[in-house]
């Protein structure tokens, strides 16, 4: 009996849940042990001098979340909000929480840790610095966001 607990165990070390959300025309993964919320789209408070990305914040059960739009983050150009857009809360390693604006939420996947491969883009690739490696569903590809990465600033050299 402690085998097959051993096993079960061993298999899901070896599986990484993501969310799929779409931006553009591309899908993006994110690990879901940083998925602290998804919540509908609502009134964002702009807040003076921040950065281009960071639209706002909003008030999400008392506490004041920063919003950053991902669109932005990847120069891609803004579009106008629809019903299917939805704001992911992500709670940081530090346990501060910040939310990314995205196109749609598509699904929850299982990507296996051994089908993932790390880019090798440029280093000038903007994408590519934000992006813990490709994951493969099927036929698809899924490009995995390395969360610490998005929400970071590049120190200048």
């Amino acid at each position: 009996m402690e085998d097959k607990v051993d096993q079960i165990l061993d298999i899901q070390e070896e599986i990484v849940q993501y969310i799929v959300v779409k931006l553009g025309g591309e899908q993006y993964g994110i690990d879901i042990a940083f998925v602290d919320n998804i919540v509908r789209m609502q009134q964002i408070t702009r807040v003076a001098k921040s950065q281009e990305y960071y639209v706002g914040v909003i008030n999400l059960r008392g506490e004041v979340v920063p919003i950053m739009s991902l669109r932005r983050r990847f120069d891609l150009e803004d579009i106008d909000y629809t019903h299917m857009t939805r704001i992911i809360i992500v709670r940081m390693e530090d346990q501060s929480r910040v939310g990314f604006i995205v196109d749609e939420v598509r699904e929850v996947v299982d990507i296996e840790v051994d089908t993932i491969e790390v880019p090798n883009f440029k280093l000038d690739d903007k994408k590519a610095a934000y992006l813990a490696g490709i994951g493969k569903k099927g036929e698809s590809l899924i490009s995995l966001l390395d969360i610490q990465a998005v929400v970071e600033e590049k120190k200048k050299a």
